[in-house]
């Protein structure tokens, strides 16, 4: 597995940042790309895409947004927004001398990936949406609601495996134990006292807020500007109660550049490791600078 450079860099307003960075095998000719995670999740969830990426030539730069991983906590919750978010990356990019990339998102890094459009337009070369789009199923924002950002208290790593399963087993019906282990190390740090989750319960209180200010209007706006004469790549969990059917369609007709692939047997989100997902990637990837 490709090993990568820890990187971190400073907010404007004074958090330390974290991100993975991955050389490219063989060198970079090609242009980098930028992974950006979903909302309670962190940059280890691209440990295995981000190497098989870098195999094919490509740097690729996994941040930790603030307030999850090894990115600091922020003691105002009212900046744990997508705007914000946006800001880091920009900043990120410029600490890196990024001018250009290839960006993929899942849900939430998706959401930053068309903020970041609406000001940075030009450092986006080709787009990937994981599962994502401008307008999120309620029913799919509910079940996030249910879980993120509320206590739990466990005793044991057996615990904590549970938990992960009982959350994300709809979503992921096919995962086995070693599965369930691998994505719960993704979640979860050990400590004396018991497992505890890699994020900070206040990025949860944004998630009500954050839709309210936002219309849809706005959303389908910074989406066209995000993909105009851009190739995307839009991929979606057949049973995903966050980007519907209809939605994806409507993304496709509202891009001429854009294609949609449906990952099969899973809801939110495709992990990007399933053969479908695979093959979409490495399709694209080879068709982008």
């Amino acid at each position: 597995m490709t090993s990568f450079a820890e990187r971190r860099w400073k907010s404007t307003d004074g958090l330390s940042l974290f991100a993975r960075d991955y050389p490219g095998v063989g060198g970079e000719a090609r242009l980098p790309v930028i992974c950006l995670h979903g909302l309670t999740r962190n940059s280890s969830d691209f440990e295995t895409l981000a190497p098989f990426i870098a195999s094919l030539g490509r740097r690729v730069i996994v941040p930790d947004v603030r307030g999850r991983g090894l990115s600091q906590w922020d003691a105002n919750h009212d900046r744990y927004v997508p705007q914000t978010y946006a800001k880091d990356v920009k900043e990120l990019l410029d600490a890196l001398g990024i001018a250009k990339a290839v960006f993929l998102g899942t849900s939430m890094g998706g959401i930053i990936m068309m903020m970041l459009a609406a000001r940075q337009r030009g450092r986006i070369s080709a787009v990937v949406l994981n599962d994502v789009g401008p307008k999120v199923s309620p029913e799919g924002i509910a079940r996030i609601q249910s879980y993120a950002g509320k206590p739990v208290e466990l005793n044991c790593w057996a615990d904590a495996v549970a938990y992960v399963r009982r959350i994300n087993k709809d979503a992921l019906p096919n995962l086995g134990d070693e599965d369930w282990e691998r994505l719960t190390k993704r979640t979860f740090e050990r400590a004396d006292s018991g497992p505890i989750l890699k994020y900070d319960a206040g990025i949860s209180t944004q998630l009500n807020a954050g839709r309210a200010k936002f219309p849809s209007f706005m959303a389908w706006m910074l989406y066209r500007r995000l993909t105009a004469k851009r190739k995307t790549l839009i991929l979606r969990g057949e049973t995903s109660d966050i980007l519907s059917r209809e939605t994806a369609k409507r993304m496709v007709a509202e891009a001429t550049t854009a294609r949609l692939v449906e990952v099969p047997g899973v809801g939110h989100a495709p992990l990007l490791d399933e053969p479908t997902s695979e093959a979409a990637l490495l399709s694209f990837l080879e068709e982008v600078a």
